[in-house]
């Protein structure tokens, strides 16, 4: 009972901040709502459970499956963006785009997004990576990590879809990392059934 009042609980709290949800589609697609959604039930989910000591056993079937619609939803949000905006610029100073977003320049509701979606949307694939390797090593996640997002950062300048930025490559992989890190919390709420 209790998992279904964390669940519920969830969906109150993000459905309260749904107007602030909502400014992000004038800045991104659609899909953004649907990824945020899933990021902060899923969060709200895990903390509820790992305070109240609940588990959850999910089929590594499963747990691809939903990596694989997440990775999907991150690819169109980060290549399907709104054409009012300008993309293709470079940045290889590190911290400056960073910087940036703390002299006010930019609404602050879209620098919050934009440092911590950076960091937080790429979690869960640190995550998924010591779910699904036998034997995890920091320095094999952050060669993964490094050259799938430089890929990433020149497909999006390449095709005018983002900016290469160093600090988002940063960003990202600190996000990869957290869920490395993460992934001792998080094993003891979720047991993976191979």
């Amino acid at each position: 009972m209790k998992k279904q009042y964390s669940i519920f609980a969830s969906q109150l709290g993000f459905f309260l901040l749904l107007p602030i949800w909502m400014k992000l589609i004038s800045y991104l697609h659609p899909v953004v709502i649907v990824v945020v959604w899933t990021v902060f039930t899923v969060t709200f989910c895990m903390i509820a459970f790992l305070i109240t000591k609940q588990t959850v056993t999910l089929a590594s079937t499963w747990l691809h499956v939903v990596m694989s619609l997440y990775t999907i939803s991150l690819f169109i949000l980060l290549f399907f963006r709104p054409e009012n905006q300008q993309y293709g610029t470079i940045n290889l100073i590190p911290f400056e785009t960073i910087r940036f977003y703390f002299t006010g320049h930019v609404s602050s509701l879209i620098a919050f997004y934009n440092l911590s979606a950076n960091i937080g949307l790429f979690i869960p694939f640190g995550l998924y990576y010591r779910f699904i390797s036998k034997t995890p090593r920091l320095i094999l996640l952050l060669c993964i990590s490094i050259l799938s997002i430089s890929i990433v950062e020149s497909l999006q300048y390449a095709t005018k879809r983002g900016s290469l930025d160093i600090d988002d490559l940063i960003l990202n992989v600190i996000g990869f990392c957290i869920g490395y890190f993460l992934f001792t919390f998080v094993q003891k709420v979720v047991h993976l059934k191979r």
